[in-house]
């Protein structure tokens, strides 16, 4: 059983300067290289602005902005389905981010998700990557279910996190048609998504009960509620035009 001293120490190894990196590091901020590129930051360093509970209320108060970064502070253990969402959803994109969890932390930023009916959760209709300390979580011990994972579906190479107290940084590419993902700059998924491909992995996974699950042309991004502290920073975003997707193929 974890004690409240020690999951205050966990906290605060995760918002560590050291942990953090550099002092000199500027965190939270576009360059004009990235401005020019079409980025856009989700996350401005200083508070909550453009996120929303799934359900579209206002945020839960276990989301909290700390030495600009974006934190669950809720430490009970438990799955309360407060996960936090993009005030717009985001169809064909590229997103990239920094997560860091503490000590058997498990998290995930899921993506193309909608509130619909019959699925009121976000993870029965997002798709996840996977942000989880593989060493000290049960789930490290099921190949899908580890760091950088799109959860339940893909097996990320050996070695592609870092330790719990260190930032990892994930990429995701979003396009039409296909789906990959980057942990650290290893690849850890590439799939088509949407075709009969796509649907017969979903009906090999957890996701088969799940009739909206991974069907969305758009959606929302969240930030996964898990009951377990884990913390955001440099969230951007840069939307893909149609006419730049068939550029490339």
């Amino acid at each position: 059983m974890r004690t409240a001293f020690g999951i205050g120490l966990a906290l605060a190894m995760m918002v560590s300067p050291v942990m953090a990196g550099p002092a000199q590091e500027q965190s939270n901020v576009l360059s004009a290289q990235e401005r020019a590129q079409g980025w856009r930051l989700l996350f401005n360093g200083r508070d909550l602005s453009g996120w929303r509970a799934f359900d579209g209320t206002a945020p839960a108060v276990s989301w909290v902005v700390r030495d600009g970064a974006l934190m669950l502070d809720k430490r009970d253990g438990e799955m309360r389905g407060d996960d936090l969402v993009t005030a717009d959803r985001y169809g064909a994109f590229e997103l990239t981010l920094d997560w860091k969890v503490a000590r058997g932390g498990n998290s995930g930023v899921l993506y193309l998700a909608r509130n619909v009916a019959g699925a009121p959760l976000l993870y029965q209709s997002g798709l996840e990557m996977q942000v989880l300390d593989n060493a000290g979580h049960s789930d490290g011990r099921i190949p899908t279910h580890r760091a950088g994972a799109l959860y339940d579906m893909t097996v990320p190479p050996a070695g592609a996190a870092r330790p719990a107290g260190s930032w990892n940084h994930a990429r995701l590419l979003v396009e039409r048609g296909r789906i990959r993902q980057w942990l650290n700059g290893t690849p850890t998924a590439d799939v088509s998504y949407g075709d009969a491909a796509w649907r017969k992995r979903v009906a090999g996974s957890k996701f088969a009960t799940m009739p909206v699950f991974g069907t969305f042309p758009s959606g929302v991004i969240g930030l996964q509620d898990h009951g377990e502290p884990v913390a955001f920073r440099n969230i951007k975003l840069r939307p893909i035009a149609a006419s730049a997707i068939d550029a490339r193929r």
